[in-house]
């Protein structure tokens, strides 16, 4: 078993207020707890420190708790969260952004229960395969490789690993063998980890990369990866993507 935290802030450099943005008729964030419940989480609550969007979630008949406004991540949010309704240590959490309205809760299913399986993993992820050499050579396409036994040996915006033979030939395609992922952001985490998470520094790795799932790896944390799952939909980070989300509710598509 295990449960679905969504934390939802109201500051948006780009959209503000985006977790009470209408799409088809509904706040963006009940969206996602919609998508969210049929994950088969034995609970499900949105992390906030906005009252209006915990009213909006009510109103739904969804569970909020009112958070600190000053977390610095979700994960921080998430936490609180675990603590103040006495989760225990062993419980597996699943983080979904509140600003993705169209998440898979096939997604969200697989990824928590490949860490429930995998006692020895603290946080539990996703990747896809990359097909196309634009994503594998894009910084801004984080890939993972992993280690024989499906957990992360690193993450990297460098294309990794790298087909020395093949790319002193050509970058324009990639060998067929040579199994690159795509990270994809979803994760599910122990409670126990989320109890350490804040306390850990930073790692150097970290920094240099800008990818913060380092700072486990680094501290000796593992992370479970659910490989080749289907490319999720983008969330909702701009204007353009808030239209078309809202086109794909208003012809049916989803």
């Amino acid at each position: 078993m295990f449960k679905v935290v969504i934390p939802a802030r109201h500051a948006s450099t780009r959209l503000p207020g985006k977790p009470l943005l209408d799409i088809g008729g509904l706040p963006m964030v009940v969206r996602v707890a919609q998508r969210a419940a049929q994950s088969g989480a034995e609970a499900l609550v949105i992390a906030t420190d906005h009252e209006g969007i915990a009213e909006a979630v009510r109103a739904h008949g969804y569970e909020a708790v009112m958070t600190r406004s000053d977390h610095a991540t979700g994960t921080d949010r998430i936490a609180e969260v675990a603590e103040k309704l006495g989760w225990s240590p062993a419980t597996v959490v699943v983080n979904v952004q509140g600003d993705e309205p169209l998440i898979d809760p096939d997604l969200i299913r697989k990824v928590a229960l490949a860490l429930d399986q995998d006692p020895e993993s603290s946080i539990a992820t996703a990747s896809s395969a990359i097909t196309g050499a634009a994503d594998f050579f894009n910084p801004a396409v984080v890939k993972v490789i992993c280690y024989i036994h499906g957990r992360a040996m690193y993450f990297s915006r460098a294309p990794i690993p790298w087909a020395r033979d093949d790319f002193a030939t050509s970058r324009d395609t990639l060998p067929a063998a040579l199994g690159a992922q795509r990270h994809i952001g979803i994760y599910a985490y122990r409670v126990r980890f989320l109890q350490r998470n804040a306390r850990l520094d930073p790692a150097p790795m970290e920094q240099v990369e800008a990818l913060e799932q380092l700072r486990a790896l680094w501290h000796g944390y593992r992370i479970r990866v659910v490989a080749d799952v289907p490319m999720p939909h983008a969330g909702v980070d701009t204007p353009d993507d808030l239209e078309r989300v809202r086109a794909l509710f208003s012809t049916g598509a989803v």
